[in-house]
């Protein structure tokens, strides 16, 4: 995610020592890889993210946005810019709203490690699922349009774009439960029993495929730019986690929200949602459906177990980077805390879906 601002352009800051780049070797290589560049050029950082660092790149003509891989030690397959550069790059050929990708850099020597540049899209970041200071008219449009967005994104012909080699085909779910656990193993800070029985649960039950296609792997409000006044999206960030797979392990990990208590971010369990105009989950996934030609979900409640603990894995990583000293974000150890609660709630949907019956 490239900013934490509520409702405006995502907020920039001064550049901790850590956190400088060497701003000539970086103009430089801008200068020859980005064409119609121009310096001189100001680097600030993106509040916010828990990911890979962003910065804004201010030059006399245009803003872009840099996205680096962090510093430190890594988990495998972490914070592959490169695939984020590549994925985006395919679909802005479609139409998908993304910014446009100008280089690549996988040269570590610049800067410390590979980062892209990529267009600055103008617009709004917005924080909290409810919408403060929006009609309840506004925000109905705006989440049946961010449903759109994702169903358009599953309807992408991968194979029509390049990316048919973007990742493996089949044994989707088996294949990120294996990558998950291992990752979750390699950060671990304690052992936790509904995890270990989740880690044996999951890949044992898992449903039919229902389709290849794209997945973002962490659409959510936050990783969106919206219109400046329409309830529209404009661009779709952070697809540091996409991969092929199956759009149902993408849209109910978006359903998840719904399902999760109220945290001031981007979860609405226990809201009024009709009061705000904000569509319950039985509508979100209706809307999905008729986007997507399907009659319904099956398996609903496995999804969300699932998806939810992929999540805690992710904290865990987190966490992990925490106990390593790598973690980019002062907010990184809030983030922790909700690990608990939500191994509980991924626990909780695997025995709706039949964990020790």
């Amino acid at each position: 995610m490239t900013g934490i601002s509520l409702g405006a352009q995502p907020t920039t800051a001064e550049i901790a020592e850590a956190n400088r780049l060497d701003e000539g070797a970086l103009a430089r290589w801008l200068q020859s890889n980005v064409e119609g560049f121009e310096c001189p050029l100001t680097v600030r950082r993106f509040d916010g993210g828990q990911s890979n660092p962003t910065y804004q790149l201010i030059t006399p003509s245009r803003f872009y946005v840099l996205r680096k891989k962090p510093a430190g030690k890594l988990l495998p397959s972490a914070h592959a810019v490169d695939r984020e550069f590549r994925v985006m790059e395919a679909l802005c050929s479609t139409g998908f709203p993304v910014p446009k990708v100008y280089a690549l850099c996988e040269d570590v020597g610049v800067i410390g490690s590979i980062f892209y540049v990529m267009q600055m899209i103008p617009g709004r970041i917005l924080t909290d699922a409810l919408v403060p200071g929006e009609t309840s008219a506004h925000r109905r449009a705006l989440y049946e349009n961010k449903i759109a967005t994702l169903a358009q994104l599953h309807s992408v012909d991968f194979e029509g774009v390049g990316l048919s080699d973007f990742g493996k085909q089949g044994n989707y779910y088996a294949r990120q439960i294996d990558r998950w656990s291992k990752q979750y193993k390699l950060s671990e800070t304690e052992s936790i029993v509904e995890m270990n029985e989740l880690m044996r649960w999951l890949p044992e039950t898992i449903p039919a495929l229902s389709k290849t296609s794209i997945v973002h792997g962490d659409f959510r409000l936050d990783n969106l730019i919206i219109d400046a006044n329409e309830p529209r999206v404009v661009a779709v960030l952070d697809w540091e986690l996409s991969t092929l797979g199956d759009p149902l392990a993408d849209f109910t990990n978006y359903l998840l929200n719904w399902f999760l208590p109220r945290d001031g971010r981007s979860h609405v369990k226990g809201v009024d949602l009709r009061a705000l105009g904000i569509p319950e989950w039985e509508e979100v996934v209706a809307i999905y459906c008729r986007h997507t030609g399907r009659d319904g979900i099956a398996h609903l409640h496995w999804y969300l177990a699932y998806n939810a603990f992929r999540l805690a894995c992710i904290l865990q990583g987190i966490a992990g980077r925490v106990r390593d000293g790598t973690a980019v974000s002062e907010h990184a150890k809030g983030l922790i805390r909700r690990m608990g609660p939500l191994v509980m709630s991924a626990h909780g949907f695997a025995k709706v879906a039949g964990l020790d019956e």
